[in-house]
């Protein structure tokens, strides 16, 4: 099926997810299963051209198919998010050799796509300077960090990070696990964010060629490649609100009759949002004007945390019980995530004020 898992395919990993899911928001589950798992049903080749290895359709199947994981959990979402955003920039990149590459093990899992390009975003919107430096030309030598990168796999993972090179280009490179001069730093002690291999990365004279130049101008490559890194976040908002109010429907039965409006507005809200994203992303607007996919990651984060609040009120106290209340307690977290996900919610209002200031 174009630009979707096959229906088998989904559902062994909805079976699978489904148990494993509170395991790895404890991090009990192993990280390195998460992404193989998904590999298999056929996640990260959603929205990528048959041309290359992908099932094909376009970047909002991709935005779908994270939305299908983050119904399951956020936590794997973020990862197939950071392994989808890092095969976008290969598409969107001129570098064939680096694409021929890294794409069929990046399909398959075998290799882990890490995206350290929120500090670029935040560089674009004029929010903080570039953390990487650059210097040379055949060869760069790059000096810097990342403070908080996820999917990068011990067992292997090639990072994308925004460089401030001494000429005065924004270069955008690949960074490689293996590269020497490369440390990682253990997993971040996150909150239901343990099993997602999210760490920070030092960057002490490392060494690459140019054929892991991903864009070599990055002030014009970045506008064109933001719709798809932000779109492919608010999958994930997407599919965590629709499960929210999945349970908070199923929950509101006798004597909680009077949700029901409240849960059908947002609902309406919810499916507003997605049409409204997925026509900006299939008609290149948010290319050239940015506020109104800015506007919908912040309204997708106030959806989401409306839903949870209504499963909340729809479950009443069994959410406040261990067991049954477990699958709450996840989501409610998560929820409380979704604001956080560089650029932060607070740095989208700061681009977008200062927007309406210069107009």
């Amino acid at each position: 099926m174009q630009g979707s898992s096959t229906t088998a395919e989904t559902k062994r990993f909805s079976d699978w997810i489904e148990t494993a899911a509170d395991a790895i928001d404890r991090g009990e589950e192993p990280a390195s299963n998460i992404l193989p798992q998904l590999a298999a049903a056929g996640y990260p080749a959603i929205g990528v051209p048959a041309a290359f290895g992908g099932s094909g359709g376009d970047v909002v199947n991709a935005v779908n198919a994270i939305a299908d994981v983050a119904s399951h959990s956020l936590a794997s979402a973020f990862v197939l998010w950071s392994q989808r955003a890092y095969i976008q920039f290969l598409l969107d990149s001129s570098n064939q050799g680096l694409r021929e590459r890294l794409l069929p093990n990046l399909l398959a899992g075998r290799l882990a796509g890490a995206t350290g390009l929120s500090n670029a975003m935040k560089f674009l919107g004029g929010l903080e300077p570039l953390q990487i430096s650059a210097t040379g030309s055949d060869t760069l030598t790059l000096n810097g960090k990342m403070p908080w990168v996820t999917n990068l796999r011990p067992e292997g993972f090639h990072v994308a990070g925004a460089v401030d090179h001494e000429d005065g280009r924004v270069l955008v490179v690949s960074f490689a696990h293996d590269d020497p001069g490369l440390t990682r730093t253990e997993d971040l002690a996150l909150m239901g964010m343990r099993s997602a291999n999210t760490a920070a990365l030092a960057i002490n004279n490392v060494r690459i060629s140019n054929d892991r130049i991903i864009s070599t101008n990055a002030r014009e490559w970045l506008p064109k490649s933001r719709p798809a890194f932000a779109g492919l976040q608010c999958g994930m908002s997407i599919g965590l609100a629709k499960r929210a109010l999945t349970e908070a429907k199923a929950c509101a039965g006798a004597g909680r009759g009077v949700l029901g409006e409240p849960l059908a507005q947002l609902s309406r809200q919810l499916d507003d949002a997605h049409a409204r994203l997925a026509a900006g992303l299939r008609s290149q607007a948010f290319v050239t004007d940015a506020s109104p996919l800015f506007e919908l990651r912040i309204k997708l984060a106030d959806i989401v945390a409306q839903a949870v609040q209504l499963e909340l009120q729809a479950s009443g106290g069994r959410a406040y019980l261990e067991e049954p209340g477990r699958a709450f307690a996840r989501r409610w977290r998560e929820a409380a995530f979704i604001p956080i996900i560089t650029p932060s919610i607070v740095q989208l209002r700061t681009a977008l004020q200062q927007r309406w200031n210069a107009a």
